[in-house]
């Protein structure tokens, strides 16, 4: 089944930094990209691109965790641009699998999960 995550206007989702995980995006043309991924909640997070993507362009997401895999549907929003090599661009989920929903609430709640793994193959063969 599949968990389409509400933003609820009383309370901000909890939020945790990250320094160095890598996520790997694919675009609705179904090319690739690369990301590193510096704030999660379960609701959205910020990422770190090359090149920013524009507003409102839906991507699949995918990142690694030691939790497990976490797979979804993001909306990008409006990017910042932070140096001429560097653009930070939220993105809010809009559609997650319930078991990659829990795997990525577990990790934004646990203290005890803030070790992420990154990209690897797997995501690379995946898509």
């Amino acid at each position: 089944m599949t968990h389409y995550p509400q933003i609820n206007a009383l309370h901000r989702a909890k939020r945790i930094q990250l320094s160095t995980t890598q996520a790997q995006l694919t675009l609705s043309d179904g090319k690739r990209a690369k990301a590193k991924l510096q704030t999660l909640s379960t609701t959205g997070g910020l990422l770190q691109v090359p090149k920013a993507l524009a507003e409102g362009d839906f991507v699949e997401l995918a990142f690694e965790t030691q939790s497990g895999n976490v797979q979804g549907m993001a909306e990008m929003l409006k990017p910042v641009r932070r140096s001429p090599e560097m653009v930070s661009q939220p993105f809010r989920f809009i559609a997650l699998d319930d078991d990659h929903h829990r795997v990525l609430h577990e990790l934004v709640e646990s203290s005890n999960h803030r070790t992420f793994l990154g990209f690897s193959d797997y995501w690379a063969t995946k898509f």
